[in-house]
């Protein structure tokens, strides 16, 4: 099997610090390596679309939960902050993709909702986004993708129940 880019780091630092656990550094420092080469690699059919990755997540949340959402509700389905989506949204409202209504009671609250132009988008996305990402993964059989999907979700718990859920 060919050896990964982080057994060699693993093996110099054993080399200057014999003994010493590097064992967090083998699981974070892979997961931060997959994670640099998906930010890379994995949204070629996003850009192809003039669509950011949280762009489509924002579209994609709206989409999945099938309902208006305020913004704090989708900054939190995201993973992102209130700032970020409130740019988000006015660059994906300027587009046609997404409509405000302000709330009848409070009229600092807004929803959010798919147009009928944002909503063909994410349904025209969504599944070239999602062979794309299979192509990626297509190195992995589809038994080992389960059990890596379901240790990277232990691991999820694990760190938001320690780091807390709304990390951007």
């Amino acid at each position: 099997m060919t050896e990964d880019i982080v057994a060699g780091v693993l093996r110099q630092w054993q080399q200057v610090h014999p003994g010493l656990d590097t064992g967090p550094m083998a699981v974070i420092g892979r997961l931060n390596r997959c994670s640099a080469l998906l930010q890379q690699a994995a949204d070629a059919p996003l850009r192809r679309a003039g669509l950011t990755r949280p762009e489509f997540d924002i579209l994609g949340t709206l989409r999945r939960m099938g309902r208006e959402l305020t913004p704090g509700r989708v900054a939190r389905e995201t993973f992102a902050s209130g700032t970020a989506v409130t740019k988000r949204v006015r660059a994906l409202e300027e587009r046609g993709l997404i409509a405000r209504r302000p709330d009848e009671r409070d009229r600092r609250v807004t929803h959010l909702s798919l147009t009928d132009e944002g909503r063909d988008m994410i349904d025209r996305l969504l599944p070239e986004q999602l062979r794309y990402e299979a192509a990626l993964l297509s190195g992995i059989g589809a038994e080992r993708q389960d059990e890596l999907s379901a240790a990277l979700g232990e691991l999820l718990v694990v760190l938001e129940a320690r780091l807390g859920s709304s990390v951007e």
